[in-house]
C-alpha cells in the first residue's frame, strides 16, 4: 500500500510544469498529509523558478546601442565590407547607417572636446580626407563588446595584444586607426544623436 501511494507522487514530480498548477492543487485535497506538504513545496518551487526564468529572459533581452564609424582609411582601404561582416558575425544589429563625406565644421563639432589639443588640426584634415561610414549598432552589452572587437586605440598595440581585432587588421597609427567606437553610454547617446537626430546628450575618445 505504501509503495502504490508513492507512484503518483513520483509521477507528479517528474512531470511538473507551471501549466499543471491547478491540477496539482486539486491533488493536494486527496493525498496524505506528508505528501501534501511535499507537493506544496514542489509547487511553490516551480512557480518561483518560472518567475526567475522570466526575469532572466527580460534582463537578457535588454539591448543597448553604440556608435561605430569606419574612418576614411578604412573606407579607402576597402575594409568596409569585411568590417560589416565582422559586426554581423558577432551578433550586432546595424539599426542605422550613413555614408557621408564629413566637412570641417561637422568634424570640429563632433570632436569639440579635443579642440585645444595639439593634434586637432591634423585630426580635422584626416577626418575630412575621405568618406566615412557611420552606424548605430545594437545588442546586449553593445558598447563594451564593440570596443573589445575593434581593439586598442593604437593599432601597433592592437597587433601585439589583440591580433584578431579590427584595428590590428586595418589601423595604421593612433590617429589613422580605421574605426571609432563610443566609450560609454553617455558618449553613445550623444554620438548617435549627433548623426541620427535621436534625442540625447559627450564622447571622449577618437
Amino acid at each position: 500500500m505504501l509503495v502504490s501511494s508513492r507512484i503518483p507522487f513520483l509521477f507528479l514530480v517528474s512531470e511538473i510544469s507551471p501549466s499543471q498548477t491547478y491540477h496539482q492543487w486539486s491533488m493536494l485535497q486527496m493525498t496524505p498529509l506528508f505528501t501534501k506538504f511535499v507537493l506544496f513545496f514542489v509547487l511553490i518551487s516551480t512557480v518561483c523558478l518560472s518567475h526567475s526564468h522570466r526575469s532572466s529572459a527580460a534582463v537578457t533581452a535588454e539591448n543597448e546601442k553604440t556608435l561605430a564609424m569606419i574612418k576614411p582609411d578604412g573606407i579607402l582601404g576597402n575594409y568596409s565590407s569585411v568590417i560589416k561582416e565582422t559586426i554581423n558575425n558577432h551578433g550586432f544589429s546595424i539599426t542605422q547607417e550613413l555614408f557621408v563625406q564629413l566637412n570641417e565644421d561637422t568634424v570640429k563639432s563632433f570632436y569639440a572636446e579635443h579642440s585645444l589639443k595639439s593634434f586637432f588640426p591634423s585630426l580635422i584634415e584626416y577626418m575630412t580626407s575621405g568618406p566615412v561610414l557611420i552606424m548605430a549598432l545594437e545588442k546586449g552589452n553593445a558598447i563594451d563588446d564593440w570596443r573589445a572587437l575593434i581593439g586598442p586605440t593604437d593599432p601597433l598595440k592592437a597587433k601585439a595584444t589583440h591580433p584578431r581585432s579590427i584595428r590590428a587588421m586595418c589601423g595604421l597609427d593612433v590617429q589613422r586607426n580605421c574605426v571609432h567606437g563610443s566609450d560609454s553610454p553617455h558618449s553613445a547617446a550623444r554620438e548617435i544623436s549627433f548623426f541620427f537626430n535621436e534625442p540625447s546628450s559627450g564622447h571622449d575618445e577618437l
